[in-house]
């Protein structure tokens, strides 16, 4: 939960002041919409995601489940820039943040103003070494980071609240001002709604709750099909973060709303993004309030912390699986370094400024709460739920009028997005095509059938003939049977047909399990695969390595232009079989001897 909450818990640092600012005396109203809202929307969802989605890929995978082939390809690609936008502005935006409460502290020399950005740099370098060093190393500091934390703004707010049972004029001049400046309470209730998108980086910490799903110990009956244990952990650390958030939400909205002038949440003001650090300095002293200021610093820098975990369990479950990153991408350091440096890019982009930011960040948080409720809604929808299917449907629009209505005021934040999604996109088809001539095959298995007919080959030769499964007539098997007769003077009693069944072509890799039978007198090994060329490069190699006999496959030259077999081969798996069959095995068996034959006629 600390691992999260460094995402979600960290916002109090900068959520209340924001919330004055956007709306005024109506703060706390609207921090009580930001609560149902969380409690009664993102919190159901995300429970339901936790369940559908147990090992860590959150509502990203549970769409891609429900959109296949390209499609779902596309879509996940695009949620994953949203969620690196939010993942990675969470780094930045954070660390800038800490950048900023240090200048501001009294004690700090006024010196260090103009230096912002290299502080963030210094601050985003200290995290990445964190990470280089170890995952356990990240959950120790934040567990201990998440407790004193908390622990601080408990005796803030409590201190505040005292102030307001003694002093109750403060909450008197307070509610003066609501209802002189807003007198009608359904007028009251319309900005709080009005205002509640600006709120929406209270919503933060659900997707990266999902995310570290991984690093929750289950049952010990727990199985990777099944790991109740894991979901029952999981659906408790969303309510347990989600209610405790809640409540500081609306305490510390309440305190700084009726405690701190108006004025000071301006910006230059000295309740500016640090509303709960004012009353800290305001009525526990400068002491308690340097160390509140130097516990939010720390909680705000490593907030990256639980991104990082986020894109790493993320980035690494897609892409490569999908061919769209290099293998190496399945590692972390080499990610934490890739991630680390982007930060830096960004960092200097906008010049530490946390305001300039902000958009992305919400922008992304909102996207993937949307989608995952779109994603629940459909799911509930499919298992014919009625009316789980009308209630999360109604949270879906409630999210998707946040979205947008944060998008119209603030669009850099889509701009930002849509960098991301095209980067991703342009990086995912380059790294696709530069593997596509690997084998892609996880592991090849025969069946009794397809092994028997392995067995049956004469002095370990076996012949194969590559058919296409889209023709099952006798005829053609006896036409493509004389083509081999006659181009390569074949004993016609000693072939094996090989056929290639394409399932989903934007698949990359997976494992490939060999059904051996007889079909019109014929004997047929067929295999469901992404691609022809490298599913049969890859059973060859596995029948000459695993089963110690050598395998000739016989083609005829595919008929069309060569650009145009080549795009057939990217799309859809097929195209010049023949000449990428060969490539994938010379890549993959650099001893031309102990590599299975091509034969072309």
């Amino acid at each position: 939960m600390c691992l999260t909450g460094l995402d979600y818990f960290s916002t109090l640092g900068y959520q209340p002041a924001i919330a004055a600012l956007a709306a005024g005396a109506v703060a706390p109203l609207a921090t009580i919409v930001l609560v149902t809202i969380t409690l009664a929307g993102a919190l159901p969802v995300y429970r339901r995601v936790a369940k559908e989605s147990p090992h860590g890929t959150g509502s990203i995978s549970m769409l891609a489940k429900l959109l296949p082939r390209w499609g779902g390809k596309l879509t996940v690609l695009a949620l994953l820039g949203f969620a690196a936008t939010d993942f990675m502005i969470t780094m930045t935006l954070s660390t800038a943040d800490a950048t900023a409460h240090l200048v501001e502290n009294p004690f700090m020399p006024k010196e260090l103003r103009g230096s912002e950005v290299i502080i963030t740099l210094a601050l985003l370098a200290g995290l990445g070494i964190v990470f280089l060093r170890g995952f356990r190393e990240a959950i120790r500091i934040a567990t201990v980071l998440v407790g004193v934390f908390l622990a601080a703004n408990l005796v803030v707010i409590a201190v505040a609240l005292v102030q307001l049972v003694q002093h109750p004029v403060f909450l008197g001049d307070w509610w003066g001002v609501l209802t002189t400046q807003h007198g009608n309470p359904l007028l009251m209730i319309a900005i709080a709604l009005l205002v509640f998108p600006k709120l929406a980086l209270g919503l933060s910490g659900f997707e990266t709750g999902v995310a570290v799903m991984p690093q929750i110990r289950g049952d010990r009956e727990d199985t990777e099909q099944n790991p109740a244990g894991r979901i029952r952990g999981a659906q408790r650390l969303l309510t347990t973060s989600a209610i405790i958030m809640s409540a500081f939400l609306v305490t510390s909205s309440i305190a700084t709303v009726a405690l701190i002038p108006a004025k000071e949440f301006e910006a230059g003001g000295s309740a500016y993004g640090r509303a709960l650090a004012y009353l800290a300095h305001a009525y526990l002293g400068e002491g308690f309030g340097t160390f509140y200021d130097a516990i939010t610093i720390a909680i705000l820098w490593f907030a990256g912390a639980s991104a990082m975990a986020g894109l790493l369990n993320l980035v690494p479950r897609y892409l490569p699986h999908y061919g769209m990153a290099p293998s190496w991408a399945r590692a972390t350091r080499p990610l934490v370094i890739v991630f680390t440096v982007v930060a830096f890019v960004i960092t200097i982009i906008f010049q530490a400024s946390v305001e300039a930011q902000g958009g992305a960040y919400a922008t992304g948080v909102l996207v993937l709460i949307t989608s995952a409720a779109i994603a629940v809604t459909l799911s509930a929808r499919k298992r014919r739920a009625r009316k789980s299917t009308i209630g999360f449907g109604i949270i879906s629009v409630v999210f998707l009028y946040t979205t947008v209505a944060n998008v119209i005021e603030r669009p850099d934040g889509l701009k930002i997005a849509i960098c991301f999604i095209l980067g991703i996109i342009a990086v995912s088809f380059i790294s696709r095509i530069r593997r596509s001539t690997e084998l892609r095959a996880t592991s090849v298995r025969l069946d009794p059938a397809a092994d028997a007919f392995i067995a049956e080959s004469e002095q370990g030769v076996v012949r194969l003939i590559a058919h296409e499964p889209k023709n099952l007539s006798p005829e053609r098997y006896r036409e493509k049977l004389q083509h081999a007769l006659a181009a390569h003077n074949l004993p016609d009693d000693d072939v094996v047909f090989i056929e290639v069944v394409i399932v989903d072509s934007s698949d990359f890799e997976g494992e490939l399990v060999v059904h051996g039978e007889v079909r019109e007198g014929f004997r047929v090994l067929t295999i469901h695969g992404s691609t022809v060329p490298n599913t049969i490069a890859a059973v060859t190699l596995h029948l000459r390595r695993e089963l110690d006999c050598m395998p000739h496959v016989y083609f005829r030259w595919t008929e069309g232009k060569p650009l145009a077999n080549l795009l057939r081969f990217f799309l859809f798996g097929e195209g010049e079989i023949a000449a990428v069959t060969r490539e994938v095995l010379r890549e993959a068996e650099p001893n031309p001897t102990s590599r299975p034959w091509v034969h072309v006629a």
